[in-house]
């Protein structure tokens, strides 16, 4: 059974002013997503699923389905409000969905087998997507999860600090935790976090999370009885959000199971801004120049 690639669309990006999840990149229009399901279905996925608002089901199909129609087995779920499908009855005011964990739980009936998580206005690259497919394929077990672990020199922005999530790994290559650093930025050659006003070295190699996860389909379980734990401790913060590397520092502390943390040399980049567009693009065509991407993605 191949695995299943599951793509986190469903935000509003409001600090992009438009929806970035659709807007083009390539050189013929292409999104970022369209290189993440060309690569996961040359790593050998067989099949997508994409967590959207409902509202935006119409714009994913007539985008998506005419490129890859007969390529690989496409699905639409939807992320929303309504907390009564997890058995809370109590009314909670929010503001913006509930977070990355709390989406994935929309895939909870439609996913079967092992699975990647992602994010939509992120490029991975293909080493990527065919380490994680071997990880789900002969790895993955219900006590046994996987997290792409990118370097953090090969992460940063030109336009300033960024926030990682640094992974702190054991000697077997295990996840011990996940610290966010809100400030990382490269400085005379060298990479630095600030903490307190003060300055802190990190390595070039130091394994970041990008949001790159795999698990089995033990995982929504898990997930659904944390996230009604979240939900009513946080019901009257209506900015909190419930994201994955919660669940992950919740199974490593009980010691439900274990994150492999893979590591890869892709170079990452991603949008967040408008101002990030035309370095996105300016990516794209060099990877296009380099021959690692057809200059028409889809025939």
């Amino acid at each position: 059974m191949k695995p299943t690639l599951l793509i986190l669309a469903a935000g509003m990006a409001s600090r992009y002013g438009s929806m970035k999840q659709i807007d083009g990149f390539g050189p013929n229009g292409e999104t970022i997503i369209d290189y993440s399901i060309y690569d996961a279905i040359n790593a050998g996925f067989g099949k997508v699923v994409f967590i959207i608002k409902e509202e935006f089901v119409d714009n994913f199909k007539s985008i998506f389905e005419p490129k890859l129609n007969g390529k690989i087995e496409i699905d639409y779920v939807f992320q929303n409000f309504d907390l009564k499908q997890f058995g809370i009855e109590e009314e909670i005011y929010r503001e913006k969905p509930w977070g990355t964990a709390h989406a994935i739980l929309a895939a909870r009936n439609v996913v079967k087998e092992p699975f990647c998580v992602i994010n939509a206005d992120d490029y991975y690259g293909y080493d990527a997507f065919k380490k994680m497919v071997d990880f789900l394929s002969d790895e993955a077990s219900d006590s046994n999860f996987s997290i792409i672990g990118y370097e953090v020199g090969k992460t940063l922005s030109e336009f300033g600090a960024v926030s990682r999530g640094v992974c702190k790994v054991d000697a077997a290559g295990n996840l011990e935790e996940i610290i966010e650093r809100t400030k990382v930025y490269p400085k005379d050659g060298n990479i630095f976090y600030e903490e307190d006003g003060e300055e802190f070295p990190l390595s070039f190699e130091t394994p970041v999370s990008m949001n790159f996860w795999g698990f089995t389909p033990a995982v929504f379980k898990i997930t659904e009885k944390l996230f009604v734990e979240f939900a009513m401790a946080n019901k009257d913060k209506p900015k909190a959000e419930f994201f994955i590397p919660l669940i992950g520092e919740n199974l490593v502390k009980s010691g439900e199971a274990t994150f492999q943390v893979v590591p890869t040399s892709n170079k990452w980049f991603g949008v967040t801004y408008k101002e990030d567009k035309p370095y996105v693009q300016d990516s794209i065509n060099q990877l296009v120049k380099n021959g690692t991407y057809p200059e028409k993605l889809w025939n």
